[in-house]
């Protein structure tokens, strides 16, 4: 049978989700708690590749596995054997042809800006921490020309083969309290394509670059035109949709 899931996980100390040979990995610790379950080793297939450090509320996995127990019982016992970093928020059956990557309509990722003058050891491994006030109106703006279907190949690679054309739904800075987080929906992203958008935006925020600045370099379809590459640990990958899977609350 298929099942799929929905998984949270702090990226603190991962070498990204997937596997690697001999550093620790997300998709390395999910394979390794399903063999002690159930007995079987497996191949899970997923999402999205997030990157070393990056976080998930809501990444999406499925795999294949012969369990002669309910749904509910296999659930709390991979929970009973994941690190404390790592759970299965939901756990389901699925059609045996689903895959989380390739039947993924849309995507949605968070980033985390503590800005504020002194740093915040609460914040330091889920937020980038800027000191200089950042003008949110104006990263807004900038951020409306990524709208629509561009390419975006200023601000990443693609993960295989050349295209670099994506649809962004929606493209959106705003404030709660000390934290400044930007929304960004959309079909598939290139390789640090929102870590790249961000320290670009955070340039239009800090005043270093105008939205015109902005505008160049996102038309220039240039890798070299970008801004800083924001770090890892304020990206979190929140949800993955789909027509007809339902993944629960």
């Amino acid at each position: 049978m298929r099942y799929c899931a929905k998984v949270e996980y702090d990226g603190t100390g991962y070498y990204g989700f997937q596997r690697q040979r001999e550093e620790p990995t997300i998709q390395s610790e999910l394979e390794q708690a399903i063999a002690e379950v159930s007995g079987s080793k497996i191949t899970i297939v997923y999402a999205g590749r997030t990157d070393s450090g990056v976080h998930a509320f809501g990444q999406v996995i499925a795999f294949d596995l012969d369990w002669h127990h309910t749904v509910d019982d296999l659930h709390r016992a991979l929970n009973a054997r994941l690190p404390k970093t790592i759970a299965l928020k939901t756990l389901n059956a699925a059609r045996q042809d689903f895959h989380p990557r390739y039947d993924a309509q849309k995507r949605v990722y968070e980033y985390n800006i503590y800005n504020y003058p002194v740093r915040s050891p609460h914040c330091r491994l889920h937020s980038w921490h800027i000191k200089r006030p950042l003008d949110v109106g104006a990263m807004n703006n900038a951020a409306q020309l990524i709208m629509g279907v561009h390419d975006f190949s200023t601000f990443g690679q693609p993960p295989q083969g050349t295209n670099t054309v994506r649809e962004v739904f929606n493209s959106q800075w705003r404030r709660v309290d000390d934290l400044i987080i930007f929304n960004i929906v959309a079909n598939a992203y290139l390789k640090r394509m929102v870590r790249s958008l961000v320290g670009t935006l955070k340039a239009v925020g800090d005043g270093s670059w105008t939205i015109k600045d902005f505008e160049r370099a996102f038309l220039a379809k240039n890798r070299n035109h970008a801004g800083q590459t924001a770090p890892a640990c304020g990206l979190f990958l929140m949800s993955v949709s789909y027509e007809e899977v339902k993944l629960g609350d």
